[in-house]
Formats: C-alpha cells, structure tokens, sequence
C-alpha cells in the first residue's frame, strides 16, 4: 500500500499512543480514538493521553536489570512514552519516576502537533471495519467495547483488581519523624542534570519501631474494604500488584519482607536499621506531594485516612488523593494472538498494552510500540515483525503467546522469560550483563527492519 496508509488506534493510554507514535513515524496516517473526557473511568481524572493513574514511577532505570534493559530498548527504538519520561523525571534513587501531569502532557502535545494523526474524542462501542487496527484500550475497556471483543475472539475474559496508592500532601509530613534515604544509600541523578550527586537521598522514609508496627499490621489487617461487585466477585488479584491490606492478611511479617522491608536503611536518629519502614516517593518535580511506595488499596477511605495516619510522620497527612480499586481486563493471549501481536484469527488486527496479559506500564507501553510498527508494515505491505526473543520486548511477546492458556496470568518483564545465558555464569550479576549484552546485539540486528517506512512523519528520533 502506498504511503499515507490508516491506521485506527483505540485507546489512548500509554500503549495506544505509543502505537499510534510509530505508525505515524513510518508515514501512516493516524486515527486514535480515546473516549475521555466525554466518558470517564472510575481511575482516571483528566481527558490527557497517557494519564498514568496507579503509580509516577516507572520502575528502575539501571540497564542491568530487565525492566531498565526494556527502557533501553524503547529508547533506541524511538519511543515517545520514553521522550516524555525523560523529559518530565522526577527524582526518585535509581527509578525513573515523572511527574505525572506534565507526562500527559507532553505526550498529548505531541501527538496532537503531528500532521499524521488525527485524535478522535469519542467512545468506540464496536471493532472499527477498516484494518489494520490496533485495540489498546487497557484495564478500563468500556463495557460496550469489552462486549464486543469477547464476542469476537470466543473468549471468557479474565479480570483481577489492581489498587492505587494514596497520595499526601509534602507539607502536612511531619519531617521531625522520617528522614531522607534512598535505599543502600545509592546517589541519585538530577533530573536537571544527569550525572549530578544528590547525596540526601530522594526517597522520605517512615520508619517503625516493633511496637509501632505491630499496632500498625492489626490495624491494616482488621480494616474494612470496599466490597466487590458482584460482577467482579471471585476473580483473582494479581500477585504483583496486591492491595497491602491483602499482603498484611498474609501474616505479620509479610510486609516486612514486601513493601515495608527496612534493608539499606539507617535511620540517623538511631543508628540503627528500624524495624520496619515505609518509603515515600515524589509525586511531582517539585517534591509537594507524595506517593506511599507499594500501598496500593482497597480500604475504604475513611479506613485509610485513620490507619496510614498510625505511620509515624503521618499523623496529620492530608490525602490528596486516596487509594481505590480498577478493573483490569486481559484476552488470553496464547490462545489467541501471536507474537507479532496479531490475532490469528484476523491478522490485521492488533492488541496492545495490558489487554494483551502484560503487566506495568513500560510493558505495556512496549507492546504498544511493537504494535504500531507492525501496523504500519501491515500498510506497506511488508511482514509484520516478531522480536527476538533474547531482547526484552521480545520475551514479552513470546511469554505473552507461549504461556499456559489454561493458567495465563499477567507478567511484568523480568530475566527470567528470556532464554538463558549461553555459556554458564557464576552469579546474578554476571548473568544479567550477559542477558543485557545478547540483547542489545540481538536488538542491533532487527533495527534495520524495524526503521523501514520510517520518514520521520512523528518528528522523533532515529533509531539507534
């Protein structure tokens, strides 16, 4: 097909405008339909592209671990959800973190200057005819789309809830009881100026004697949550996102171990290790607000405000936002899709981003990227590309269509869905230079095929 081809893209969270980015860079013309502000969902609070609403953080941005290898990826592939969080990062030890908002928008900002893509402010309610087509709605697929997917593909959905962390107001900590750390005492970067020391630490940290915590567990594990609709009743929690109430239930010492784990801390009042500890992480550049680490919720909000009030230093918090439940909706992927993202049944219609099985936001934007470029060769009349799967975006799509259909659960990127080392290696750290080293290489050599079309049309980078 000649350039200037379509592309349809539904959804406009983080895989759907990374989708419609790359279609657009390779000449295709854009349709991306995104149905906020006209209808909301129960998680979102702004009509911006690529709103995140669980979490400012994307995770560790070290290459030696698989999510920072993924990143790397993404950068050298052109990936405008890495331009924007580059550009919008927040300090944050060694993860990148952004400031959400102006995340958003630069994203939509970008789109919405490129000549090639046209956003639609609408809710769709069925497949859209015209192919090839890219399906990115995410964990909050509206109920009339959600119909017809499940009517199209002959699948039973699977839904799990996935819980957002409250946020505090900088100013109502009580500064006197937490102090400044990043874990191990790692030096963060300034966003300002990477490579600049920031020797006080990014994260604030809470820390709880014995006594401190076990009032603290009793508390969480005895709260009341919101109850489930009955719709939602009995479908699991995904393990690597649970509500920390959920976690708490598990035992007194599981939060030790999880989100409140106090290893490399000191805290300078003391001395000493505390015996349990929770992180707060900047919410925004400024530093005004901040995020509890890894305390996703599902209390109710009363019962929030009076049990994170038992942490010290939080005693006169002021929420500004209070954790809550969403929905999130995944196909069975190895029954249907192939590595390509394609489904079988209709190649020249995609899925992207969490409805596919993967979890996070990274993979899920990298599924989005996988699948525009595929979309856009589907355009031009070329095969549409499987990456190898010694590369991160590789082992996702091959993990998503190669797990057990009978007991697929979703998956965070990690060393352990790709291949393993050739030769043996003596420990973690040598195993994951030689995983990061294969990929890159394995990277360079699908690089050429992933920049054919490109002309530019998002006004991004080469690849590299």
């Amino acid at each position: 097909m000649a350039e200037g081809g379509e592309v349809v893209v539904v959804g406009g969270g983080l895989a759907g405008s990374e989708a419609a980015w790359q279609a657009a860079r390779r000449g295709c013309r854009v349709t991306l339909f995104e149905m906020r502000p006209e209808v909301m969902t129960p998680a979102h609070r702004t009509g911006l592209l690529a709103e995140l609403v669980c979490s400012n953080s994307l995770r560790s941005d070290a290459p030696d671990n698989a999510v920072g290898l993924l990143k790397e990826e993404m950068r050298r592939l052109g990936s405008l959800i890495m331009d924007a969080a580059d550009a919008t990062r927040v300090p944050a030890g060694k993860a990148l973190a952004v400031d959400r908002e102006r995340f958003a928008a630069r994203v939509t900002e970008r789109l919405a200057a490129c000549p090639l893509v046209r956003i639609a402010r609408r809710e769709v309610t069925a497949i859209p005819a015209s192919r090839p087509v890219v399906i990115a709605t995410g964990p909050l697929t509206s109920q009339a789309l959600s119909g017809a997917i499940q009517g199209l593909v002959g699948e039973d959905y699977l839904h799990f809830y996935d819980a957002i962390a409250p946020i505090v107001v900088a100013a109502s900590i009580d500064r006197g009881r937490v102090f400044l750390a990043s874990r191990y005492g790692h030096r963060a970067s300034s966003p300002e100026a990477p490579g600049t020391p920031r020797t006080e630490g990014d994260y604030l940290n809470c820390p709880l004697d014995r006594d401190e915590y076990l009032r603290f567990w009793t508390a969480l594990s005895g709260a009341k949550t919101h109850p489930r609709r009955e719709f939602e009743a009995g479908t699991p929690f995904f393990e690597g996102c649970l509500p920390v109430e959920e976690l708490a239930r598990r035992g007194p010492d599981t939060l030790r171990f999880g989100p409140m784990k106090p290893v490399g801390l000191v805290d300078p009042s003391s001395g000493r290790r505390p015996y349990a500890v929770v992180q707060l992480r900047p919410e925004n550049r400024d530093a005004t607000l901040y995020n509890l680490v890894g305390f996703q919720t599902s209390l109710t909000w009363p019962e929030q405000q009076r049990v994170f009030r038992l942490i010290p230093g939080l005693e006169r918090a002021e929420f500004v936002r209070l954790g809550a439940m969403h929905r999130n909706t995944f196909i069975n992927s190895p029954r249907l899709l192939a590595p390509t993202l394609q489904l079988r049944a209709d190649p020249r219609l995609l899925f992207a981003g969490q409805m596919t099985g993967v979890e996070g936001y990274v993979e899920s934007a990298a599924m989005g990227l996988v699948a525009g470029i595929n979309a856009a060769r589907l355009v031009h009349g070329r095969d549409p590309l499987a990456f190898p799967r010694e590369t991160a975006c590789g082992a996702l799509g091959h993990y998503i269509v190669d797990a057990d259909p009978a007991h697929f659960q979703p998956m965070n990127v990690n060393f352990g869905i790709l291949p393993p080392p050739e030769r043996e290696v003596r420990g973690r750290a040598e195993r994951a230079r030689d995983l990061a080293e294969r990929a890159r290489a394995a990277l360079s050599r699908v690089l050429p095929a992933c920049a054919d079309g490109l002309t530019g049309g998002g006004d991004g980078p080469r690849l590299e």
